[in-house]
């Protein structure tokens, strides 16, 4: 049956046809409807949400390997954070706009919380932000700019912003390196193509 059928599969995990439409319904409400309706348009969405659930699965199998998992309370405190910052009914509302079923986006937060967990446990403390990297990142970026501070005298507020963007331009490509090798290593095999 059409509904069983696999087009990745990435170690003992799979996404099958159904698993792809369900998520592509959703994923549509995101786009106007006369943009979605492009053949251009939802052929790069459907690419970008095959990459996206391969990813999560490769992630998850890496999750599973490193016995890292995800308790209800975590979710738990994850969902009030979130509920917190939206007024009363306003959450369950935007869930109900985009037509996804409580229970499947709290599975799918879920997911990303243990997702989070591995990139942060794997990668995390592997980034390092250098003293050069941050004099390298004002020379780039001041250098023509008259007002540009001397690093040492710069605020602490300025060298904590320049950190996190050098930490997340760093993080983005430690990612793309380890999740291409996490890929290779479980094996990542696709049987359908769009």
């Amino acid at each position: 049956k059409q509904r069983d059928e696999y087009f990745v599969k990435v170690g003992d995990r799979t996404i099958t046809v159904s698993d792809f439409n369900k998520a592509f319904e959703i994923a549509k409400n995101a786009y106007p409807q006369n943009r979605i309706q492009r053949p251009d348009v939802a052929q790069e969405v459907r690419l970008r949400l095959i990459q996206q659930m391969i990813e999560e699965i490769t992630l998850l199998e890496r999750a599973e390997e490193l016995g890292i998992t995800m308790t209800d309370s975590q979710v738990e405190k994850a969902l009030k954070d979130i509920k917190r910052d939206y007024p009363d009914n306003v959450f369950q509302e935007i869930l109900l706009e985009y037509a996804i079923p409580y229970q499947s986006w709290r599975e799918g937060l879920k997911t990303r919380l243990l997702m989070e967990k591995v990139i942060a446990q794997e990668l995390g403390d592997k980034i390092e932000i250098t003293h050069d990297d941050i004099s390298k990142y004002y020379e780039e970026h001041f250098k023509d700019d008259d007002t540009s501070p001397d690093v040492k005298a710069a605020s602490k507020d300025t060298n904590n912003i320049i950190i996190k963007i050098l930490r997340k331009e760093k993080m983005e490509k430690a990612y793309a390196l380890w999740i291409k090798k996490l890929k290779n290593k479980y094996a990542v095999a696709r049987i359908k193509k769009f």
